[in-house]
C-alpha cells in the first residue's frame, strides 16, 4: 500500500511539472507573438495623440524623444523649425489610480493640446475629463504664469463638478509635463525667461 501511495504521488508530482513547463512554454509563445504587434499599436496610438496635440508638423517624433523620470517629450519641428514638444506624461494622484496624458506645448511653454491616452476615473464623473469643456480652458496657457491648480485649492482651474480628485490630477500630470520640459529643454527655459523680462 505504501509503495502504490508513493508511486501516486510521484505521478502526481510529475504530471504537475509537466502541465506547468507545457503552460508556461505556450505562454511565453503567446507573449512573443503578440509583443510586436501590442507595442506598435501603442506606438500608433501615442502618434495619433501627438498629432492632435500640437500643429502640423513634418518630423519624426519617435526619432528625437527623450525620456526623463517616466516622462516621454517628443520634440517636432516643421521643415527643421520648432514647432514645439509632445510630452506623455502621468499622474498616480486619479480617484482610480494612475491617469496617462499627452500634452502639446509650443516652444514658448504655452499649451496647445491635451489628451487623455489613459484613465480609471468614475464614469459621468471624472471621466468628464475628456470633454472638450474641461480641456479648452488649458489651451493657450502657460503654466509658467497659469496656476495649474484647482480653483478650491488657490489655483486658477475650474474643477469638475464633484470629481475634484480627478481635476487635481489631471493638473498635477500637466505640471509634472511643464516642469520636466523646462528641466530638459533649454529653448523652452530661455522662451520663458524672456517673456518674464
Amino acid at each position: 500500500m505504501a509503495k502504490r501511495l508513493a508511486s501516486t504521488l510521484i505521478n502526481m508530482v510529475l504530471s504537475l511539472v509537466l502541465i506547468s513547463v507545457t503552460m508556461s512554454a505556450a505562454l511565453a509563445f503567446v507573449y512573443l507573438k503578440t509583443k510586436d504587434p501590442i507595442e506598435a499599436a501603442a506606438m500608433k496610438k501615442e502618434l495619433e495623440a501627438i498629432r492632435e496635440v500640437l500643429p502640423e508638423f513634418n518630423s519624426d517624433p519617435v526619432s528625437d524623444m527623450i525620456e526623463s523620470n517616466g516622462i516621454v517629450i517628443y520634440p517636432v519641428t516643421q521643415n527643421d523649425e520648432s514647432v514645439g514638444y509632445a510630452i506623455k506624461t502621468y499622474t498616480d494622484n486619479g480617484f482610480g489610480g494612475r491617469i496617462e496624458l499627452m500634452a502639446g506645448f509650443l516652444p514658448d511653454g504655452t499649451i496647445y493640446g491635451v489628451s487623455v491616452l489613459q484613465h480609471k476615473e468614475t464614469p459621468g464623473l471624472g471621466t468628464k475629463m475628456t470633454d472638450p469643456g474641461f480641456r479648452e480652458q488649458f489651451i493657450g496657457k502657460n503654466p509658467g504664469n497659469f496656476s495649474l491648480q484647482v480653483k478650491k485649492d488657490g489655483g486658477m482651474v475650474d474643477a469638475i463638478t464633484a470629481a475634484t480628485i480627478s481635476s487635481r490630477a489631471y493638473c498635477d500630470a500637466l505640471q509634472r509635463a511643464y516642469n520636466i520640459l523646462i528641466q530638459d529643454t533649454s529653448a523652452v527655459t530661455d522662451a520663458t525667461t524672456e517673456t518674464n523680462e
